[in-house]
């Protein structure tokens, strides 16, 4: 388990992923990476100064995630080997039912980043397609390292997954949707019918 201060770094970390928008020029260069999340800091800061209801922003930041978040591959990676089991039908409603539950989750931890800032170090190519290195300050809070991870897989390059002092975020969710799925016995549409209430 990790513990509450990783556990609220998590937090907040997966929080701004939402919200991390990989464009076509996303990756090519270490500058376009550092305007990019630059600006992407800014964008929460604004959704956050909105003074708009927390449902609203809630709803706002999963329009962030569907758009520009690899959603379905997220989704089928925390549903782990059920997603081969699942029918088309259970995927594609467990798919948004995981959209809403992420983004109401860390969504609503963003107003942890008031006063904070991110720090692009560097971005380079990997085997999967690109990771950028970020320095998260915030405030009442050691500096952390969090790694983002793009692809251009599903055809356009998009945001899928991070790691936050190297602790992968994806594969932490996998374990808890899998508990949570036990805890049912299995039984997926019950898991999809929860999960539209859970985060």
């Amino acid at each position: 388990m990790l513990n509450n201060e990783l556990n609220r770094r998590s937090f907040v970390a997966a929080g701004l992923a939402l919200a991390v928008l990989p464009k076509s020029a996303f990756a090519q260069t270490e500058a376009s990476a550092k305007a990019l999340v630059n600006s992407v800091v800014n964008d929460i800061n604004r959704v956050i100064a909105s003074g708009k209801s927390e449902n609203a922003m809630l709803r706002d930041f999963e329009k962030i995630f569907v758009q520009y978040a690899d959603v379905p591959i997220m989704a089928r990676y925390a549903l782990g080997a059920d997603a081969r089991t699942a029918t088309p039908s259970q995927l594609k409603q467990f798919t948004k039912a995981f959209q809403g539950y992420i983004s109401r989750k860390y969504g609503r931890r963003f107003r942890e980043f008031i006063g904070g800032e991110v720090n692009v170090r560097n971005a380079r190519k990997i085997k999967a397609g690109y990771e950028v290195r970020t320095m998260v300050k915030l405030r009442g809070s050691a500096p952390f390292d969090v790694t983002f991870l793009v692809s251009d897989k599903s055809g356009r390059e998009k945001f899928y997954n991070m790691f936050i002092e190297g602790v992968n975020l994806l594969l932490t969710e996998r374990t808890e949707i899998g508990a949570m799925l036990d805890a049912r016995k299995g039984n997926l549409d019950q898991l999809i019918k929860d999960l539209k209430k859970t985060g």
